[in-house]
Formats: C-alpha cells, structure tokens, sequence
C-alpha cells in the first residue's frame, strides 16, 4: 500500500509539470495569436488594390493579352503548401496534409514547394518532387522572401514547366474553427470578365507606359507576393489558435487526471490509516 501511495504521489507531480508546461503554452499562443491576426488583416488592403488594378487593366482593354491569364502549355502541377514548423497544435498539419491527399488524389506526379518543416518532412517521407527546399521555415519567412517565391512561381509558369500553380493553406475562421483550403494562383482566369456593364457612369480612361499588357504582367509578381504573405500570416494565426485550443484541452485533462490520482491517493491513505488503526486495537485487545 505505501508502494502504491508513493508511486501516485509521483504521478501527481509528473502531471501537474506537465500542467505548467501545457499552460504556459497555451498563455504564449495566445498573446501571440492577437498579433498575428492583426498581421494578417494589414495585408489584405494591399491585395485588394493590386486585385483591383489588375482587373482594371484586363477589362479597359479589348485586344489585352497576358501569359498569366492564359492556360498553361503544361499538364503539370505545382503546389504551395504551408504548413507549420512544429507540431503540438491539435491537427493543425494532420488536416491540412489529409486535405492535400483528397485534392491530388486523381492528379497523378505533381510537384510542392513547401513552406514549414511539416510540410517538408511530410512530402519528403512521401517522395514527392520539391520544386525547392529554401523556404523550410515559415518562422523566417519574410515579405522579400514572398516576392522571391512568387517570382520563381511566374518564371516557371512563363516558362512552360507547370500549368496549373495552386495554393494550399489553413484559413483561419474563428478561434476554435481552422479549415484547409485551396486557391489558384494561376492562371489568373477570373479576372476578365465576358459582359461588359454599362452603369452610365464616365469611365477613366489611364494610359499606361510602355502599354497595358506590360504593366500588368509587372504587377502579376507583386500580386501573388502579397497573396504568399497574406496566406502565411493567416496560416501562422491558425496554427497559434489551434495550439491554443489543444493546449488548453490537455490543460483541462491534466487538472481532471490529478483530482482522479489524489482522490485515490486519500482513499489509499485513508484504508492505510484505519488497517495501522485496526492493527493498534487488535494488539492492545490481545
């Protein structure tokens, strides 16, 4: 019996630092998450401009044409993956990797450019063709960095080597609710729309220098840049919220272990006592 109290008195102390940890934790995602969100919300007042001039450019002219709104001369497909550098996030990665295995079920060899260590661990372990390597950390990844992937992303879609790119992250929805999600970054398809509509407002007429297809095609790179940051930030603020929540709930389950375990170490303690009781008055009888 005193073998059983002392190994549960050990397990006590075991949980409760395990506790500390679980909860300090979950009090760092948390004062991390309101920063990242705050990040990933400056980002999209500049999408929301290059989006709108691009698709200025594409419906103000009639004979525009642009190899970024043209279908691929390849079948290929290239995937940028975001996912996390370290785990202890609930199924922050597991789901978003279940999620990449459902959208390339049926697509044959493809090709991923992974942003995150998970994300690199994972296709490595997979044999799946890494475009590159570089970008392994999304903790070092800066808005330079984003404009150099993008750039190596429309250099090698012009270029005829891929003629799909999708992007693949984790949007983040509420604290308690991260989906992943899957985006085309080109061709940009969208953006020409078929019917003209006349409001019977004046139109501005922009003249751009050297021409309309030039200047598109050099606000194309800026655009998915600012798409790769926006999608890093919301995926970082994801991962936060995710690791909140799971640390929170292996909090909670910690402080539920260590009241079953010191309940059964006062039974224990309590039958030990009344058997030393019961003994002393055997004794004094005899």
């Amino acid at each position: 019996m005193a073998g059983s109290m002392k190994a549960v008195k050990l397990r006590i102390k075991s949980v409760q630092s395990t506790m500390q940890i679980t909860k300090a934790m979950q009090l760092v995602a948390a004062s991390k998450l309101r920063k990242a969100k705050e990040k990933a919300d400056l980002s999209k007042p500049y999408l929301e401009t290059t989006l709108a001039t691009l698709t200025d450019i594409a419906n103000g002219n009639t004979d525009f044409r642009s190899p970024y709104t043209q279908s691929g001369k390849s079948d290929k497909w290239l995937y940028v993956v975001i996912a996390g550098d370290r785990g202890l996030a609930g199924g922050y990665n597991s789901n978003l990797f279940k999620f990449m295995e459902s959208e390339t079920k049926d697509r044959g060899e493809y090709t991923v450019l992974p942003i995150g260590k998970k994300s690199v661990e994972y296709f490595k372990h997979r044999k799946v063709s890494l475009f590159t390597e570089e970008y392994a950390e999304v903790a070092k990844i800066t808005i330079s960095d984003c404009f150099q992937i993008a750039k190596l992303i429309c250099d090698a879609y012009r270029n005829g080597e891929f003629g799909h790119i999708y992007l693949c992250y984790t949007d983040f929805v509420s604290m308690l609710s991260q989906i992943p999600t899957a985006s085309s970054l080109l061709p940009l398809s969208d953006l020409k729309s078929e019917e003209k509509v006349d409001d019977g407002k004046a139109k501005d007429l922009i003249l751009y220098e050297p021409d309309s297809e030039t200047v598109f095609n050099a606000i194309v790179p800026e655009y998915l840049a600012g798409i790769m940051y926006s999608s890093i930030s919301i995926s970082y603020a994801s991962e936060l919220a995710a690791r909140r929540t799971a640390m929170e709930a292996a909090t909670d389950n910690a402080e539920e272990m260590i009241d079953t375990l010191s309940l059964y170490y006062n039974r224990a303690r309590q039958a030990s006592i009344t058997q030393e009781i019961t003994e002393i008055v055997a004794g004094a009888e005899s």
